[in-house]
């Protein structure tokens, strides 16, 4: 799964008043045009009841040349139109939105000005090619070259996060276009500040002779995000970039006699050389100006720009398609659709943003703001001493205390890192030798239907979901069958939480496996599961598990964990069970002679705080019961979630999920034997790689698997015992295959060609 970002936008144009003549523009107007300040306010509420994250500012330039918008300007207290744009800055940042302003050329001060208030700027480069001032340029100088590569180096010297791009197709050669991105290139080169660049392919527009852009942007935006006009067509010409207008019985006007034809090839061309000269800079292409935009990003295209809730009012008559509609077109293809904010996650830095716009992003959008090892929102400074120390207690096995447990979560630096490494490696070593051990199991998740909600699940669907899945129980035996052929010793069953589901329900399942196959495992419900079967039951959660146990139960999953903190269960997943009921009803199934797993899902919104209290939560929940057979990290997978699509959460690096899996391990110390890693999550090689940093298990063969599939998982459903004897033997450890509750089933002999 790869993600494609766009921004949550709403257009303000604040004023279309220009002091240039160019013959592509219908945005510009040469008479008084400006909204007067009771009017941007009624705007910006406009756009805040829509939820709007991004507030993008687009003028004319210069507009106060106009002597009425100059006057207007000084009636309302502002010596300059930049003074002005500040001002409704500041007034959208007071409504939490984030400014992006693009208002053309304009010197150093200037964009100082603007960068108090604002999260990113931009001004589109366009070309190089001199010759365009003769042409579509010509009465327009600032549209000069070096007019606009000025005023991007003078971002890049003032450390302004930075939009800037192409316009293809305006009568400029062909070669000029890799020439104008290889100056753009030169300038990040040196500074660092250009965050993406836009590749936008020249669309003719008709005259709108004095009516209001912004209105037609509207009216067509709405439309199409109702429904209508949704489907996009290409004319005549299939290999054409430039879509069909939306109104109804309309056609686009014909190319000027000045404009060129631009094909996908070509916008393909320039996105190969986007990616070549700038590998680090997201490249935009605007899917309202192509009809084959979705091809565009299966050749490399990484952003879709702001999808403006109020439309295009630079192509007023082509307006973005919804969020629905591109994710629609996406999905199919392993693409996620994901929200960005205006500025990119690598600038949400102070070096690179005013305090007072920061602050916003912390106070509203901090989950947008990268982990970089350390807490989004909390200030915290943690003493450097304290890491080294914790991990030489955790070595030893001794309890650590939450600071030294947030220490470790928190550490970024590689030497200390790699001392973690090295003490959990060891402490792995101690505890379970140099076996590495797997299950041979059968995941069946035998209901999807789920009316709890999480924001973290891509699984769950309501009962009249399209996606929506219920198993049948000739199915469910037949898989069952298909299990024991396979030679599985374990059956995992886990559900959504259906409404339907009774006690007695959740026991048929398990009778009918047992049934089915008398000798497998039946490894069965989280905690939710059995929080839903008191609750329909009213029995207490040891009657349950006494029922339970009757039909076949062997041993529990102890999912459902997140993170053990109300404060985060109660961010990602309000209607999920309190901390303390996930604590009753696991401690009542070891209570009832169940063993149960342990889990952690991390990588999304928690803080390092946040998880040292989930690690002394299972610690202490372990030196009390003896229960708990193993810890398994999963690190969270966000494509296809509502975190993942709405809140700027990317997947966890590799390497910062290794830390916190050797930040487990010493954490448990030496009260839970067994530390699994999850290659569903970590991909078979991240798994292997994991025998090193605290790991003794691989877990099982699964067969089959949804929850993390449906999240967007790239790593399959199934292996078979021989990948995983070879996982083991590539890292130097002994595989072996267990049982539910770690009892060797098989050794497997060293393997000389191995």
């Amino acid at each position: 799964m790869k993600r494609i970002t766009f921004s949550r936008n709403f257009t303000l144009s604040l004023s279309r008043t220009c002091r240039c003549y160019c013959k592509y523009c219908a945005f510009a107007t040469h008479q008084a045009h400006i909204h007067a300040p009771a009017e941007v306010e009624r705007i910006l509420d406009e756009a805040a009841r829509r939820n709007t994250k991004e507030l993008l500012v687009l003028t004319g330039e210069r507009p106060e040349v106009n002597p009425v918008v100059a006057e207007r300007l000084e009636a309302w207290g502002h010596e300059d139109f930049t003074g002005y744009v500040v001002w409704a800055c500041e007034r959208a940042l007071e409504r939490g939105m984030l400014p992006h302003t693009n208002l053309g050329v304009l010197p150093e001060e200037d964009l100082a000005r603007l960068r108090e208030v604002t999260a990113s700027q931009g001004l589109m480069l366009e070309s190089v090619d001199e010759s365009l001032m003769e042409t579509v340029h010509a009465g327009s100088p600032t549209k000069h070259p070096a007019e606009r590569l000025a005023t991007i180096r003078a971002a890049g010297e003032l450390r302004v996060p930075f939009t800037t791009g192409i316009l293809v197709g305006i009568g400029e050669s062909v070669e000029s276009r890799v020439r104008s991105l290889e100056a753009i290139a030169a300038l990040h080169e040196e500074f660092g500040h250009i965050q993406e660049v836009i590749l936008q392919n020249f669309v003719p527009h008709p005259r709108y002779y004095g009516a209001e852009v912004a209105e037609i942007a509207d009216r067509a935006s709405r439309e199409r995000w109702a429904g209508a006009g949704a489907a996009r067509g290409g004319g005549e010409d299939p290999e054409r970039t430039s879509p069909r207008s939306v109104s109804e019985g309309s056609s686009p006007p014909p190319l000027p006699e000045w404009a060129d034809p631009v094909d996908i090839t070509e916008i393909k061309r320039l996105i190969a050389e986007c990616r070549r000269l700038m590998p680090d800079v997201g490249v935009q292409v605007p899917p309202n100006l192509s009809d084959h935009w979705p091809e565009l990003v299966e050749a490399g295209a990484t952003d879709l720009g702001g999808l403006s809730a109020n439309g295009d009012h630079i192509s007023p008559e082509e307006p973005f398609p919804s969020p629905h509609q591109v994710r629609k077109e996406l999905a199919p293809r392993g693409y996620a659709l994901t929200e960005r904010l205006c500025v990119y996650p690598q600038y949400m830095d102070p070096g690179w943003m005013e305090q007072g716009v920061l602050d916003v992003v912390k106070l509203k959008y901090w989950s947008f703001i990268p982990r970089k090892g350390s807490g989004r929102r909390s200030e915290e400074h943690l003493d450097g001493s304290l890491a080294p120390r914790a991990i030489a207690k955790g070595r030893e096995g001794i309890a650590l205390t939450e600071d030294e447990l947030t220490a470790l979560f928190a550490e970024t630096r590689p030497e200390v890192i790699e001392e973690m490494r090295i003490a959990a490696d060891e402490l792995r070593a101690e505890l379970a030798g140099d076996t590495a051990t797997f299950v041979v199991n059968r995941n069946i998740n035998f209901t999807n239907v789920c009316v709890v909600g999480c924001a973290f699940c891509g699984f769950g669907q309501g009962r009249r979901s399209p996606d929506a899945y219920e198993v049948s129980e000739a199915d469910f035996a037949a898989r069952i069958e298909e299990a024991v052929a396979f030679g599985a010793t374990e059956l995992c069953m886990q559900g959504g939480i259906h409404p339907d589901l009774t006690l007695e329900a959740y026991g048929r399942w398990l009778a009918l496996a047992r049934e089915t196959a008398p000798r497998l495992h039946l490894h069965a419900y989280s905690p939710m599961e059995i929080h839903h079967a008191c609750e329909r039951s009213g029995k207490e959660p040891g009657e349950v598990f006494e029922y339970l146990l009757a039909q076949g139960l062997g041993s529990t999953p102890g999912t459902a964990a997140e993170v053990l903190d109300d404060g985060v269960r109660r961010r990602i997943s309000p209607n999920k069970l309190p901390v303390a009921r996930w604590v009753e009803i696991i401690e009542a199934s070891h209570r009832a002679g169940l063993r149960s797993t342990s889990t952690v899902m991390f990588g999304h919104i928690e803080e390092p705080r946040e998880l040292a209290r989930h690690m002394q939560v299972v610690r202490g929940l372990q030196e009390r019961t003896g229960g708990i057979t193993e810890f398994v990290p999963l690190s969270f997978i966000p494509f296809n979630t509502l975190l993942g699509r709405t809140h700027g959460i990317e997947e966890i690096t590799m390497r910062e999920n290794l830390k916190h899996t050797a930040a487990f391990r010493l954490a448990l110390g030496r009260t839970i034997t067994n530390l699994q890693a999850s290659w569903v999550k970590m991909g078979l090689e991240g798994a292997t790689e994991a025998l090193r940093w605290g790991v003794n298990d691989l877990g099982g063969t699964l067969m089959e698997e949804s929850i993390s599939r449906m999240a967007g998982s790239q790593h399959g459903v199934r292996l078979e015992v021989e990948d995983l004897v070879a996982a083991a033997r590539r890292a130097g450890r002994v595989p072996a295959q267990r049982t539910t509750l770690y009892e060797i089933v098989e050794t497997y002999a060293a393997d000389a060609a191995a």
